[in-house]
């Protein structure tokens, strides 16, 4: 690596994100160059300062690919041959350019890609809300559907539950309200009863206590459904015994 190339690693030296062997050749070309030294001390100055402007702890993925993403932008040595200007011009030139690249990394690095760590907050935002009013839209078509079925059965404790069943949306709604929530971690899953052997279908909100949940999957042949308590994520089968069992009503 030449010493031109050298004097390009400032930046990258000051956000650690060199490879070893650039990393060594650089040290030792930093002990005798007073310029780059001075430029590194700048450039740390720099991403500690932007570092502690931030309030809010980005992804820790994020730094890794930031840095990973500024190696493919190769940055253009000093000019040389005819038309290059001084050494001191070309110098003050190149220390400015690198700083100015080294900040815009710094920053990017250090406040840990603010623009387009919101731009995916916001477009995860943008995804929950749209599946938030599909679930909504789902739930409608069952509660306003014509043949629309309610049971309701007491789940202890003052806590009360209710499934509505259409046969035309072949979909279930389970609504729950004072339920008390699970201890030890553990959630509320609710099962289709399909003849004595109960199929999953979905988990309660173990932060929430009263609810309403589409069930999952389709109703079909099921004649009724139950809720059980079991570890968090749910199980294949049941686990305990049933908190309550409800039979589906004709419409």
């Amino acid at each position: 690596m030449s010493t031109a190339e050298l004097h390009t690693l400032t930046g990258a030296y000051a956000l650690h994100a060199l490879p070893e062997d650039e990393r060594l050749a650089f040290e030792r070309h930093l002990g005798a160059c007073e310029a780059c030294a001075q430029e590194v001390r700048e450039l740390s100055a720099t991403a500690a300062r932007l570092g502690l402007a931030v309030s809010t702890t980005p992804p820790p993925a994020l730094r890794e690919r930031v840095l990973r993403d500024i190696t493919a932008v190769r940055q253009e040595p000093p000019p040389r041959g005819r038309g290059a200007r001084s050494g001191a011009s070309v110098g003050r030139a190149r220390r400015w350019s690198t700083y100015a690249l080294a900040a815009c990394v710094a920053a990017a690095a250090a406040l840990g890609g603010v623009a387009v760590w919101q731009n995916q907050l916001a477009q995860d935002a943008r995804q929950e809300t749209a599946r938030a009013e599909q679930h909504n839209e789902q739930v409608a078509r069952v509660l306003t559907a014509p043949d629309a079925a309610t049971s309701a059965a007491d789940l202890g404790d003052g806590a009360r539950g209710t499934v509505v069943v259409s046969q035309s949306v072949n979909r279930a709604v389970f609504l729950a309200s004072g339920l008390e929530r699970p201890s030890g971690g553990k959630v509320y899953q609710l099962w289709f009863d399909d003849g004595g052997t109960m199929r999953a279908a979905g988990l309660l909100n173990p932060s929430a206590t009263d609810d309403a949940v589409l069930l999952d999957g389709p109703v079909d042949r099921a004649s009724g459904m139950g809720i059980t308590v079991e570890p968090a994520g749910g199980s294949a089968q049941p686990t305990s015994d049933p908190v309550a069992l409800m039979k589906f009503e004709d419409a």
